[in-house]
């Protein structure tokens, strides 16, 4: 999976902030999901609940890919948002075409505009634990840390969506652990991968967007978009133009595996 590094500056704005943040808390052409089993040792346990009464049920550690919708189904995920500008927008393109997605937040962005999360949550789409500050070196650091990073966004998701809890969880820049993707899957947060990088936050223009997504769909059904980080008026123009084509294509819209 590609490691998302240039272009996104957004982030270096609230590194700082994540970390306050964090104080508070306690403690390529199949259609099929990756099946890279991790090795033993005991399931991580979860410093503090982010569920309030009640806890999650396991799922599986591998990091998913396929898509519930079959063999024709496609997942659109969006991430690092909610953005008060360019997410009401997608959810608005989403509404046209009846597609659900599932979007991918920092525990940051989450805390800063729960209206949003509710908004999304409102209209069918499901949810996904993105760290609390997007940190694509968390695979450097050590696990107290992404467990803080994990843990805390999930709470932090969990309490601005009204108490509906995050199912998956992608690491930022695909930079998963062991460690990681044990705690999360212990937490019922499925390791979510994806097939597709649409490159959206590089702004390469509409046209090349798109294009990506028209020639990499071989490589399986879970396509990246991004909702913040950044001018997310491409990526805008390039949903209203692939969302349509998918369905053309004969194309069924689900949510990755869980």
């Amino acid at each position: 999976m590609a490691r998302h590094g240039g272009g996104r500056g957004w982030y270096g704005k609230v590194v700082g902030a994540a970390l306050g943040v964090t104080m508070l808390a306690v403690g390529a052409s199949v259609w099929t999901a990756q099946a890279d089993s991790v090795g033993g040792g005991a399931t991580p346990r979860a410093s503090a609940s982010a569920t309030p009464g009640g806890g999650a049920r396991p799922v599986d550690i591998s990091i998913a890919h396929a898509s519930d919708a079959g063999p024709r189904g496609v997942n659109i995920t969006i991430d690092d948002g909610p953005d008060p500008n360019w997410t009401p927008q997608v959810l608005d393109l989403l509404k046209e075409h009846g597609v659900k997605a599932t979007f991918c937040m920092t525990g940051l962005q989450a805390q800063a505009h729960p209206d949003l999360v509710k908004d999304v949550v409102a209209a069918g789409h499901r949810l996904c634990d993105h760290s609390v500050s997007h940190d694509t070196a968390m695979d450097k650091k050590s696990e107290a840390y992404q467990s803080k990073e994990i843990l805390d966004a999930e709470r932090m998701i969990t309490e601005a969506s009204g108490g509906v809890r995050p199912v998956y969880y992608r690491a930022p820049g695909g930079a998963f652990t062991p460690y990681s993707r044990k705690l999360a899957a212990s937490r019922g947060m499925r390791p979510l991968g994806w097939n597709v990088d649409t490159k959206d936050f590089e702004r390469p223009g509409t046209d090349a967007i798109v294009a990506t997504v028209q020639r990499e769909l071989p490589n399986g059904p879970t396509i990246l978009f991004h909702d913040a980080g950044g001018d997310r008026t491409q990526t805008v123009e390039a949903l209203r133009q692939v969302l349509p084509w998918l369905k053309e294509q004969g194309y069924d819209f689900g949510f990755p595996v869980r």
